[in-house]
């Protein structure tokens, strides 16, 4: 299936990605007095760069409040506060410092559900920034969501626009499984229609952003933006790009992805993460298994580069795909001329590319 809402609304505002993320953080705390969020410096006057702006007044500190700087020993009150019958949205902040719970998240929150037998579920929602911007470097922008995707138990969602980031908020909050919640932190001032009004969106179900017949990219969290503007570079040598968003990692909608690929015998994904044994070797390795005997297939798949997150912009330009290194592999991949370069004027205005719809 090509679209991911469970509840169909006609927007009629524009909100950043920051500040849906807020707003439907807020808008099931007022529904359900279980809902809390917590987290170190969610009420700070910064207020994790606007995303818990206004919860403490609204909620009180007995719903919205810091933790000390102990990952490992909060989340297992986040576990046990969803045991009891909570619904905890624990902010982390940066993906990285998930390395501090693995314990936490793998073996206790992603087991219990299983371990007794159905009868213990843990409605937990895992909240954390990964991406580059401000000389983040090694230690505070990597993506590990790959990690997750590895262990059953655990959901991951990796929205890449305000409407499903809203969406995919609540249907997390209100999920009775552990989901981790991957933020872009360049996400966060891109605006798309949003609804008012609550509504969710489905896990495991992709999105389509472009509609194509050429190649089919595959791009996860921001580098689905990078492709929407990948795409648009393509344009210029007439290639048609059946571009995809992923939406949520676990559960995985690769139905619509082979739809695709076995359209256009062509597949590029493009990751937020290392290639090596990453969520774009799992999508390659699913068309691979069912289309791979049904005629020829190019596949390719493209991340960070395989060293430590830099720090410098000069190096980070080499680290991560981006909207000219993309376009350029999709057109090799699809048979064009080598040597290809897109117009540098296209290619700077292909930044004001942004996912505006369909909604």
């Amino acid at each position: 299936m090509s679209s991911p809402d469970t509840v169909v609304s006609t927007a009629t505002r524009s909100l950043r990605y920051v500040d849906a993320l807020r707003e439907a953080v807020a808008q099931e705390m007022q529904r359900d007095d279980d809902v809390f969020c917590f987290g170190l410096d969610v009420d700070d006057h910064k207020a994790i760069q606007g995303s818990t702006q206004g919860l403490l007044e609204a909620f009180g500190p007995e719903r919205c409040f810091t933790t000390p700087l102990s990952e490992d020993a909060m989340t297992g009150v986040a576990i046990g506060a969803a045991m009891a019958g909570m619904r905890p949205i624990h902010v982390h902040i940066r993906m990285d410092f998930l390395m501090l719970c693995m314990n936490q998240l793998v073996n206790m929150a992603a087991k219990a559900h299983y371990m007794y037998g159905g009868s213990v579920k843990v409605p937990m929602v895992v909240r954390s920034m990964i991406g580059k911007s401000w000389g983040q470097g090694a230690q505070h922008s990597q993506g590990l969501h790959a990690m997750f995707m590895h262990v059953p138990g655990l959901k991951v969602v990796a929205p890449s626009n305000a409407y499903d980031a809203k969406g995919c908020m609540i249907a997390a909050i209100r999920d009775d499984n552990p989901v981790i919640f991957m933020e872009h932190r360049l996400l966060y001032p891109i605006e798309a229609p949003v609804p008012e009004e609550p509504f969710t969106v489905a896990f495991g179900r992709a999105r389509h952003m472009r509609r194509g017949s050429d190649i089919t990219i595959v791009g996860i969290s921001n580098m689905a933006v990078e492709c929407l503007r990948a795409a648009s570079l393509l344009e210029e040598v007439g290639l048609s790009v059946d571009l995809i968003d992923p939406v949520s990692l676990v559960p995985l909608d690769m139905e619509t992805i082979i739809a695709s690929v076995a359209r256009t015998r062509r597949l590029l994904v493009v990751d937020n993460a290392w290639v090596s044994a990453g969520a774009g070797a799992e999508i390659a390795a699913q068309v691979a298994e069912q289309l791979g005997g049904s005629g020829p297939l190019s596949i390719r798949r493209m991340g960070f580069a395989p060293t430590t997150c830099p720090t410098t912009p000069a190096l980070e330009a080499h680290f991560y795909p981006n909207p000219l290194t993309i376009a350029k592999t999709a057109h090799a991949l699809a048979g064009g001329s080598a040597g290809w370069e897109p117009d540098p004027e296209r290619a700077r205005l292909a930044y004001q590319q942004a996912f505006k719809g369909p909604f």
